[in-house]
């Protein structure tokens, strides 16, 4: 006769087909593990985004624009906490558990070998404008203007919902002040929500926003603008400080020695033109410069070296204290003169 098939069915078929489910997730699992390990090995630096309300479409766009540039990898929290976690138990790379705290919320990661600023220029232009939802916590205020709605009489319900004085010009609701209709940090309601809609108003706009910079540990995005310029700018500051408390507390250091070799400098030229003791090439340079300051300066170059403007520097002190005092100008005497009004 004939035999059927042994197929399971009823409560094994269930059995059969959760197993092969679950076998379908631990090899997904298993590869993105594989895939985020990869990353993190291959690249020296990333961002951690935060992907709220951004679309699958600008995702994809996103994507896209950072061929060759950079790899963008999502996945659930709990997963990259876990693979994170498998890591660095080991004890090998531990800068990696400094990504395990921040990972709250939705977010994923950018990771790439170029500049970060470069990526970062290039998320900001996937911004777009979208519309408030009821219930949505606003990232920014929102204000009407005062003018003309386009809307017909009969929709002013929207406006007297919430307390917007209005008035029908020319039959048309026209609004009478700016108003404030959503603060920042308050949720949306859901009259906000149909009235800006009924204006054909966006007030937000969502891309991927940067929340950390990944780069041998999580810091805030905000390093990014400490530029060498910056740091040349706290560095110098903090030098004068130092140069500063030395003088001040007759303590010896880096910071001080050049500026007492430099007051020291003065001294001994101001002493050696005061004694006429010429016996080396900066001295001349100050003769010179206080005999003939118009000839010597004609005598540099306009962005000469050093040597000019040591001299100059130098031949300061000096000239104040060798610049005479104007004399006092001899009173003219009046002469008497006898005058009478009636001769």
């Amino acid at each position: 006769g004939l035999h059927r098939p042994l197929w399971p069915r009823g409560s094994a078929w269930a059995a059969c087909s959760a197993a092969r489910c679950t076998m379908v997730a631990k090899s997904k699992k298993i590869a993105y593990f594989a895939h985020l390990e990869e990353c993190l090995n291959k690249y020296a630096r990333g961002c951690i985004v935060h992907a709220d309300f951004v679309g699958s479409k600008q995702i994809s766009d996103i994507r896209v624009a950072l061929r060759g540039k950079a790899e963008m990898i999502f996945g659930k929290n709990t997963m990259i906490r876990k693979c994170i976690r498998n890591l660095t138990a080991d004890g090998e790379h531990p800068e990696w558990e400094s990504i395990i705290p921040v990972m709250k919320g939705n977010l994923g990661f950018v990771f790439t070998n170029n500049d970060l600023g470069e990526i970062m220029d290039l998320l900001k232009q996937f911004v777009k404008p979208a519309a408030a939802k009821a219930g949505v916590v606003a990232p920014c205020s929102c204000t009407i203007s005062k003018g003309p709605t386009g809307l017909d009489p009969a929709q002013t319900s929207f406006f007297q919902a919430l307390n917007i004085p209005t008035k029908i010009n020319k039959g048309s609701i026209e609004i009478i002040n700016d108003c404030e209709v959503i603060k920042e940090g308050n949720k949306v309601g859901s009259s906000e929500a149909a009235l800006l809609a009924k204006l054909n108003i966006k007030p937000f706009e969502y891309g991927l926003v940067v929340h950390y910079i990944y780069e041998g540990g999580v810091f805030d995005p905000s390093v990014l603008k400490i530029t060498d310029k910056v740091l040349m700018a706290k560095w110098m500051a903090g030098v004068g400080q130092v140069a500063a408390l030395s003088i001040g507390a007759d303590f010896l250091t880096e910071a001080s020695v050049p500026i007492i070799i430099a007051s020291a400098f003065k001294n001994v030229v101001a002493t050696a033109l005061e004694a006429d003791f010429i016996e080396f090439e900066q001295v001349q340079q100050v003769k010179d410069f206080l005999d003939d300051p118009d000839a010597f300066l004609a005598s540099v170059p306009a962005c000469g070296g050093g040597g000019a403007s040591d001299a100059a520097a130098a031949a300061a002190p000096v000239a104040e204290a060798k610049a005479p005092e104007p004399e006092p100008e001899p009173e003219e005497e009046e002469e008497d003169i006898e005058f009478d009004l009636f001769d």
